[in-house]
């Protein structure tokens, strides 16, 4: 895969910070596809770390898969800080890792309004035992450049976590 400028490198490095703390990776990712864990697929030894990821695309697929409720989706939609929060929760519950990202947002070019824009999306991190943290952005762009914003805050707000650590 040829990935974008910048997210080799930013893949590359929660790799080896994960691998360096023994920390595995699970991964919740609604608009951006899979596009995070294609990133750090992309580099050889990344099964060290990735533990498993999930593409939970349709409402009803971020339910079962990860157990967001139905409520929590009707009353804030399925792009919102409380559905990232539940994916990166749900993420964690559902599998041996220590950490887990969830991301949810419109990628477009079609499904935005004026209180939810073309371009935003919600990353939450989620670590056993701490609390769960959650950005919401607006990323200007077509389709293509929107996810890989995405998926370069995502890498980068995983490193600030274990960084920070």
């Amino acid at each position: 895969m040829n990935l974008a400028p910048g997210l080799e490198e930013r893949a590359r490095r929660v790799l080896e910070v994960c691998r360096s703390a023994g920390v595995r990776l699970a991964l919740a990712e609604a608009s951006t596809g899979g596009l995070i864990a294609a990133c750090l697929t992309d580099i050889p030894g990344a099964s060290a770390v990735l533990e498993r990821g999930f593409v939970p695309y349709s409402n009803e697929a971020k339910t079962e898969q990860l157990g967001v409720p139905v409520e929590r989706m009707v009353a804030h939609g399925a792009v919102s800080e409380e559905v990232a929060r539940a994916l990166a929760e749900g993420a964690l519950a559902r599998s041996p890792a220590d950490l887990a990202l969830g991301e949810t947002g419109i990628a477009g070019p079609t499904g935005g309004s004026v209180a939810k824009p073309v371009g935003l999306v919600y990353l939450a991190v989620a670590r056993r035992g701490r609390p769960t943290r959650c950005e919401r952005h607006v990323f200007p762009g077509d389709r293509a450049a929107i996810r890989r914003a995405s998926a370069a805050r995502g890498l980068e707000l995983l490193l600030t976590l274990l960084e920070g650590d």
